[in-house]
Parts: C-alpha cells; sequence; structure tokens
C-alpha cells in the first residue's frame, strides 16, 4: 500500500506538487496522467525516495520514506522514462548487475535471474548486447532490472514510449501480468492505454489532484448528452416523421447519405434513456431496415481533456 498525505514540493519559487493526498491499495494498478509540468514525475520520483517532499509524508508498505529510507525504497522497482541503461552490457550481464546492486542472495541469485529473464520474454536476447536491441527488448529489459529483488510495488514511467503497435500491446499484456501479483503506477500519454490496463486513474494538473477514479466512472462523468448512431434504408423519408412518435427523443440530425442507398442518423434523447430497444420495435414496426446502430463513445481521452480544461 502506499499512502501520499499533504505533499508539496517547491523549486524556490515555483511549486511543482501542490498539497497531494491519495491512496493506492494492494494489488491495484494505478494510472498517473496529466499534461507535461503537470507534476507526474516529480511525484513519482518522491514515491520512489529520489526526490525529498518539501511538505507531507509518503508511507510505502507501512515504511515512511524519509525516516525509514532503505526499507521503504526495498518495496519498490522502479522503470525510469528513456530507457537508460548499460548499452556495452549483455541482457544477462545487466541482470545480474542489478541482482547484485540490490543485494539478491547468492545461494538464489542465478535461479532468480533466469526468472526474471522468463517472465519478461528475454530468453532470445539474454546473451546479445543491449545497445545491439530493439526498442521494444530494451524496455522489457529495463523492466527486468525493476523487477530484480520482486518488489511488491512496481513504478513504471511511459513504459510503452517509442514502440511499435506490435510491441505496444506485448509490453502492455506483461504490465497485466504483473499487476496480479504487484501494485503497480503506471504513468502514461498513451490513454488508452492506460483505460486498458490500470484499475483507477489519478489525473493531476497544475501539480493538483482534480481527479481519481476508474477510467469508466470517468468517462461516465463528463457524459452530458445521450447519443445515438443508427444507419438505416429509409427510402421513402420516413425516419424523421417515425421519431416524432418517441417522446425520449430531442434531437434528431441526417449526418450522411451512403453510396449504398443507406442514410446516417444521429438521435440524441434524455440522458438516463437507452432508445436502441425502442427505436429496434418502432422501425420493425415501419418496415424501415436497420443497417447498424450504437452508442456514442465517451473516452478517457475524452474525460482527461474536460478535467484538464477545467469541467466539472
Amino acid at each position: 500500500m502506499i499512502e501520499v498525505k499533504n505533499v508539496t514540493k517547491k523549486y524556490g519559487s515555483v511549486v511543482a506538487v501542490d498539497n497531494i493526498s491519495f491512496k493506492i491499495e494492494n494489488g491495484e494498478i494505478m494510472g498517473l496522467l496529466g499534461p507535461n509540468g503537470a507534476g507526474k514525475s516529480t511525484t513519482m520520483n518522491m514515491i520512489t525516495g529520489y526526490v525529498e517532499p518539501t511538505e507531507g509524508t509518503i508511507i510505502v508498505d507501512e515504511y515512511d520514506i524519509e525516516k525509514k529510507p532503505k526499507k521503504a525504497k526495498k518495496q519498490i522497482g522502479y522503470m525510469p522514462e528513456g530507457v537508460p541503461l548499460y548499452n556495452d552490457m549483455t541482457v544477462k550481464e545487466f541482470i545480474t548487475y542489478m541482482a547484485q546492486i540490490k543485494k539478491i542472495d547468492k545461494k538464489t541469485r542465478k535461479e532468480k535471474i533466469q526468472q526474471i529473464i522468463e517472465k519478461t520474454g528475454l530468453e532470445e536476447v539474454e546473451q546479445k548486447l543491449i545497445k545491439n536491441l530493439s526498442r521494444g527488448y530494451k524496455q522489457r529489459v529495463s523492466m527486468a532490472g525493476a523487477l530484480v529483488g520482486d518488489p511488491p510495488i512496481l513504478i513504471l514511467d511511459e513504459p510503452t514510449v517509442g514502440l511499435d503497435p506490435k510491441q505496444i500491446t506485448e509490453i502492455r499484456n506483461l504490465i497485466k501480468e504483473l499487476g496480479k501479483t504487484h501494485t503497480v503506477i503506471l504513468s502514461s500519454h498513451i490513454l488508452s492505454e492506460v483505460s486498458q490496463i490500470c484499475d483507477k486513474v489519478i489525473i493531476i494538473n497544475k501539480g493538483k489532484i482534480i481527479a481519481i477514479d476508474t477510467p469508466e466512472n470517468l468517462e461516465n462523468k463528463v457524459t452530458n448528452k445521450n447519443i445515438v448512431y443508427i444507419t438505416v434504408e429509409d427510402n421513402n423519408d420516413k425516419m424523421k416523421e417515425v421519431t416524432k412518435t418517441i417522446k425520449e427523443i430531442t434531437k434528431i440530425e441526417l449526418i450522411k447519405e451512403n453510396s449504398d442507398k443507406t442514410k446516417q442518423y444521429l438521435i440524441e434523447s434524455s440522458k438516463d434513456t437507452d432508445l436502441r430497444k425502442v427505436l429496434f420495435k418502432e422501425l420493425a414496426n415501419q418496415d424501415i431496415t436497420i443497417f447498424e446502430m450504437k452508442k456514442a463513445d465517451v473516452t478517457l481521452e475524452d474525460a482527461f481533456m474536460k478535467l484538464i480544461e477545467g469541467g466539472n
């Protein structure tokens, strides 16, 4: 468990983090979001003990990071942004070096190193120099370094930045798997990734926390309109007349006419109404064929932008 209590960080007259408080429970995957300069990296650096807070307290697995720094830091595996590695080492040499630094018992060191190599999918490249690896494999090596010592908490700063779609999927699946046995803090600019991986999200802007919730709840909170897109075969232009009989509809708008003579409409209704069942029944009665119908989705990106711009 991680607890951040009334933490502030100042650099001279600049307030990088402004009186923030939050808890991360054991086994949670927490996403840390915010625009550049919002205070994300400073927050992570304070949790790892790399930067001291100006005010406030940080508890890591019951250890105060300032009063018992060695014990607190032992609970954390940190994967920094930018993949800082020793390029002239092989993969196995680097992981072995990290095991030596973290004082892993010599009796079990080889076994644990091999377990980490297998867990991060590095078996095929363990004897290769790091400088000769692809970006995706370098990310895996950096994550392997964070896993040495089997810390209960992992802090991952932009773990998929610069990767291609296949590599992103691989790292994402690895994080999900690690989340089964670790508490994870994940900072990322890829909001769709956070939405798929994280149990909860903390959004920081200008040093302050502006939201803590599940991705789903954040998306629901910024939904102002209930919109359905429907594509129909409407040769006789009966669509607008039919929808007048459905009292829940507040707006209907023709979006486009397709080459196959179908038409796409936007239909808006009150927020607590699901129009799909009503439309299926009414349009069938009027012999209007439905080709497609879907609700307009609100994404975590929508929620993020609205919150950052000052929306409630």
